[in-house]
């Protein structure tokens, strides 16, 4: 074994390959194949610029109360590397990640792999070893060329289409569309949880002869008061209703795409797993709500437009008592001004914090520059995501709110420092090393 830890194995891993991003499946076909990986049961695989890690949870929240053993892989992690990997409810050990990323290394040879496809393939060997009823994939970047799109999916859901990744995804919707639409099989279910899907999305399901599903066109939802109905279509094609449901903490359109997806699961679901499902699925870091000394702390990781208009609807429809502030860092390839002026009402004071240390990340006073073009005042910058939540938590009252959003790497140092901060128990939500999501 190189390493006999998994931060050491981490560290390695960040700087082995010559590029982070390395889009192809050449490489991580090869392997696998050495691997022997092959998955014997149903998978889904969950592609789309938002709403991925909603439909992830939700998913795995209906399946597991219907009893099954389920296996999830996801990216990017809050705080634990282990989030990625999920196994019937349970971050696998440390000591499972470092025999599967020894069996990697094993086997690729002189194949040089990213860290991302090292921790792709790690998910599937685990996954293989662990008598699983059904895997649930997230596509980490695009679909067609991302490691986890070795996998053929029995379902694939394409959760949303708007822009960002720019660089490696192309720049309008129809380019990015079919990037994602690439985890579309032949003959096999193909949900589209976006209203207006590019027409390449469309296409390219016709193309290749998959079955594809549109929100609004095969399957729809309506909300009422408290509570929510869904309309869509059984295995066989027919009309589908459910009424009543519980309103989860997960977006409608997202809940919507779920149901839809696991009619088509060569596994049976009954209507107690879907309400129980809906009711427990939990999302940390997706407009979650912490009260710390009467003030309303809300963690998003929303770090594109399309992420910031949801996150703005949600600080609409359950606005605060007393005054919103906000803590902000975020990466710069990010479409920043526009970022900032969809949320320029919401809040009177602006904390924008630097992430020390990611040199992917926009520096404070960069942004403070887009903010002042933009005419915003109250905005404070310099310290650390710790010290502006603090500045900001000291300047507010019982009933204000804290927002925190604009990247993963936000949400994860915020949560940090709650957990340390008058017994907030963030961790326990999170997804501690051994603990149930």
């Amino acid at each position: 074994m190189r390493f006999t830890t998994l931060d050491e194995w981490l560290q390695w891993l960040e700087c082995q390959h010559p590029r982070a991003i390395d889009l192809g499946l050449e490489r991580v076909s090869v392997v696998a194949k050495a691997l022997n990986i092959a998955l014997a049961m149903p998978v889904i695989t969950v592609a789309g610029t938002n709403g991925k890690g909603s439909c992830v949870a939700l998913s795995s929240a209906i399946l597991r109360a219907e009893g099954y053993r389920v296996g999830t892989y996801t990216s990017p992690h809050l705080v634990h590397y282990n989030e990625r990997i999920v196994i019937a409810g349970r971050c696998v050990h440390d000591e499972e990640l470092l025999l599967a990323f020894s069996a990697i290394d094993e086997a690729r040879g002189a194949t040089s792999l990213t860290y991302f496809e090292f921790g792709t393939l790690a998910a599937l060997w685990l996954f293989q070893r662990a008598e699983l009823d059904v895997v649930i994939l997230e596509v980490g970047l695009g679909g067609r060329l991302d490691a986890v799109n070795i996998v053929d999916a029995d379902i694939a859901i394409v959760s949303s289409i708007a822009i960002d990744h720019e660089a490696w995804l192309g720049r309008d919707r129809e380019v990015i569309g079919r990037e994602k639409a690439g985890v579309f099989r032949q003959g096999r279910i193909a949900v589209v949880g976006d209203v207006d899907p590019p027409q390449s999305v469309l296409n390219y399901g016709r193309d290749i002869g998959a079955s594809v599903l549109c929100r609004d066109r095969d399957y729809s939802y309506r909300e009422s008061a408290n509570q929510w109905q869904w309309q869509g279509l059984d295995a066989q094609g027919d009309k589908l209703e459910y009424h009543g449901l519980p309103l989860p903490s997960v977006l409608l359109g997202n809940a919507a795409t779920v149901l839809q997806a696991l009619q088509y699961l060569d596994l049976s679901v009954s209507d107690a797993a879907v309400r129980s499902g809906l009711s427990l699925v939990e999302l940390p870091g997706r407009c979650q709500h912490i009260a710390l000394d009467g003030v309303d702390i809300v963690l998003d990781v929303a770090h594109n437009p399309a992420a910031v208009v949801t996150l703005r609807e949600h600080l609409q429809q359950h606005p605060a008592s007393g005054r919103s502030r906000c803590v902000f860092a975020v990466m710069a390839d990010k479409a920043i001004a526009e970022m900032v002026g969809i949320l320029q009402p919401c809040f009177e004071n602006w904390w924008l914090a630097d992430l020390g240390g990611n040199s992917r990340a926009a520096g404070a006073s960069d942004v403070a520059g887009m903010l002042m073009a933009q005419q915003i005042s109250g905005v404070e910058y310099g310290g650390t995501v710790a010290e502006s939540i603090q500045q900001a938590i000291a300047q507010s009252a019982s009933g204000d709110r804290v927002v925190v959003f604009g990247s993963f790497f936000t949400v994860a140092e915020a949560m940090l420092f709650l957990s340390k901060r008058g017994g907030v128990d963030v961790s326990s939500v999170i997804t501690a090393k051994g603990n149930t999501l």
